[in-house]
């Protein structure tokens, strides 16, 4: 495998990528055409070019695009697609190329990518390759965050139609009227040999260092070898909502060492109930489940200057 050095001496010089957005994505079908000719423009040869229009699709289009050796597969989409771009080039000799072109944008943000489309194909072309971690609950990877309890309610019932008119205030709106009838869970977790309890509706396990399109704290990121464990409020749907609300407005002057914030290289995870899973905006299971981290597991590029730990 080739140094991060070479690997991004051999996407600046000889700009070889392979390109594949999910139209189905809230801009990704209004700017596919826009970000292919910006690509172009820019000097990059396309060994593999797919807009992506059905979910089942994106995966077969990954795997061609790969079957072309690029050095930059370039994803187009929201944090599910790029979080299924990150698990197919894991320990990779490709790097990942990011088009922010998602409701929340989480994993971009967390690695600083811009979210306009001409800064991020900039990114690209004169950019670094960096490696970062990626999070694995069970045996799939993920970028951004496991979540348990009502956020997996909401990903399964949250309309298309409503995420494609509001953007990101789709999950709040049918988190609202899902919370009415929504159960907490007594959550166990068990890390470093000890074992903390929480009762929430909400649990989330995080990689990187945004959930929904805010910092989750001032200090967590995904090349820091951590993951962070936090409940989101107590039994009470009050609670759920007051700590939804602070964790907005407040979450970038937050650490990981104040409180309810567990910061760990791994985690086991138990409900007194089987309970929901959703990975990366994705439903996946239910609990129990082993999380952990996959150190320096991906390589993407990043804009120039970003510093790589």
């Amino acid at each position: 495998m080739r140094s991060k050095e070479q690997l991004s001496d051999a996407i600046r010089g000889e700009r070889r990528a392979a390109l594949v957005v999910n139209a189905h994505s809230r801009r990704g079908g209004r700017l596919y055409q826009d970000a292919r000719a910006r690509l172009l423009a820019a000097g990059f040869t396309l060994l593999a070019d797919h807009p992506v229009h059905r979910p089942g699709e994106l995966e077969r289009s990954l795997t061609s695009a790969l079957e072309q050796s690029p050095d930059l597969l370039v994803a187009g989409g929201g944090d599910g697609t790029i979080s299924t771009a990150a698990r197919m080039l894991a320990h990779r000799d490709i790097a990942l190329g990011l088009l922010p072109l998602g409701t929340t944008n989480n994993f971009a943000r967390t690695v600083g990518v811009p979210l306009e489309l001409g800064e991020a194909v900039t990114t690209l072309a004169d950019g670094t390759v960096i490696d970062v971690d990626l999070g694995v609950a069970g045996d799939m990877a993920f970028t951004n965050h496991v979540g348990v309890g009502l956020s997996a309610d909401v990903m399964i019932n949250a309309p298309r139609r409503l995420k494609r008119v509001t953007g990101r205030l789709a999950y709040p709106i049918t988190a609202l009227a899902l919370l009415t009838r929504h159960r907490a869970v007594r959550a166990r977790l068990r890390a470093g040999g000890r074992q903390h309890e929480f009762l929430t509706h909400q649990l989330y396990v995080a990689n990187g260092g945004f959930h929904a399109g805010r910092p989750i704290t001032g200090d967590a990121d995904a090349d820091d070898r951590l993951l962070v464990a936090y409940p989101v409020g107590d039994g009470s749907r009050r609670a759920l909502l007051r700590e939804t609300a602070r964790n907005a407005a407040t979450g970038h002057r937050r650490t990981l060492r104040e409180e309810p914030f567990l910061a760990v290289g791994e985690l086991w995870l138990e409900t007194d109930r089987p309970a929901r899973i959703e990975v990366d905006g994705e439903p996946c299971g239910q609990t129990p489940i082993r999380i952990r981290v996959d150190p320096n597991a991906l390589r993407i590029m990043a804009p120039a200057g970003t510093v790589d730990r």
